[in-house]
């Protein structure tokens, strides 16, 4: 058609002069279907880089694997699972917000970075966990545990508060650091139960855990992943989960809700997010890839073993607001705290 066109365009007859506006328009319109097949309709096409903001070995890098793999079939392409870990998950995160919105970079998202630093102030974020992403999926949300040293004077959530008000600052709670998660958690519980509790901040959960056993600290919050050796082992003991319902992983474990503290309920989450501006065909075709990943029997047993539940039924839509309500939560808790910048 492209040599006919340039053929009949050699005349100037009003004849000639149609027939070249017609094969012109006929040009315009197989470009154009040309241009509107690719790349999304082609999608993929060769390998995604499933990055993780987080070091590997972790649960979160654990069951990122599993989820790629699964993914890879699904998807008939590679993906390659890149741990970019550093600076509380944000150098990951920013990471695939300055990627190509091409569907070929995708985020393992969580909480952290998306829903806490931004509050805190103690970091220049280069990103906006709403305008910088496409939130696809929801994975998983993860419930902490509140562990007391073996030889504690308490069993219990109600024996510990009631020791923590008998003794004020005098029981201490350690975490990885400040504003991280694990510190939420324990500024959440002591202001929900009316006790006032010493913050010691760690620079690796490593050596938090080594002076929970040793009986330097007195409580922690953290997750099962991390906590579970040491409860196997009775070097820790549990008195709480901080779920709305008990996980199954520690059935026998009441939770702060059934102990009267409702404000004291919070969870950590994952999902999967893509840069802003991807095509939504691609955003579609993930979304609903990833969905059919999580409800492989072998991921939701993952989730259980891990202490975490799913929550592969917020796509896109739910997404948004969830994030919003999050990081309206973690806000609340930081500056009522006065975490972070000052």
């Amino acid at each position: 058609m492209g040599s006919l066109a340039k053929t009949s365009c050699l005349g100037s007859t009003v004849m000639r002069a149609l027939l070249c506006l017609v094969a012109a328009a006929i040009l315009a319109l197989q470009a154009g279907t040309a241009r509107a097949e690719m790349p999304a309709d082609s999608w993929p096409n060769r390998a995604i880089t499933w990055v993780v903001p987080f070091g590997a070995g972790g649960v979160t890098d654990l069951v990122s694997r599993k989820i790629a793999e699964l993914l890879r079939t699904r998807l008939g392409q590679p993906v390659v699972v890149e741990n970019r870990p550093g600076a509380g998950g944000t150098i990951g995160t920013e990471f695939v917000a300055r990627a190509q919105p091409d569907g070929y970079t995708v985020l393992y998202a969580s909480g952290g970075p998306m829903t806490i630093q931004p509050n805190l102030g103690m970091t220049k974020l280069n990103y906006d966990p709403l305008k910088s992403y496409v939130h696809v999926r929801g994975v998983s949300s993860s419930n902490q545990i509140l562990v007391a040293t073996a030889a504690a004077p308490y069993n219990t959530l109600a024996e510990f508060v009631a020791y923590a008000k008998a003794n004020p600052d005098k029981v201490n709670f350690g975490s990885p650091g400040p504003g991280t998660a694990q510190h939420l958690a324990g500024e959440m519980f002591q202001a929900a139960a009316g006790i006032k509790l010493t913050h010691v901040p760690y620079k690796s959960g490593s050596s938090q855990m080594t002076d929970m056993m040793s009986g330097i600290l007195d409580v922690s919050f953290d997750y099962l992943t991390v906590l579970r050796p040491l409860i196997d082992t009775g070097k820790v003991k549990v008195l709480g989960t901080t779920g709305a319902a008990r996980m199954a992983a520690l059935p026998d474990a009441p939770t702060v809700l059934e102990a009267g503290y409702p404000d004291a309920v919070n969870a950590g989450a994952t999902w999967v997010s893509l840069p802003a501006g991807t095509d939504p065909k691609i955003v579609s075709k993930l979304s609903d890839a990833l969905a059919a990943v999580l409800a492989d029997p072998g991921i939701a047993a993952d989730l259980a073993a891990n202490g975490q539940i799913s929550i592969a039924d917020k796509g896109p839509a739910e997404l948004v607001p969830f994030i919003v309500e999050e990081t309206a939560r973690n806000k609340r808790v930081i500056e009522r705290a006065g975490i972070g910048e000052k």
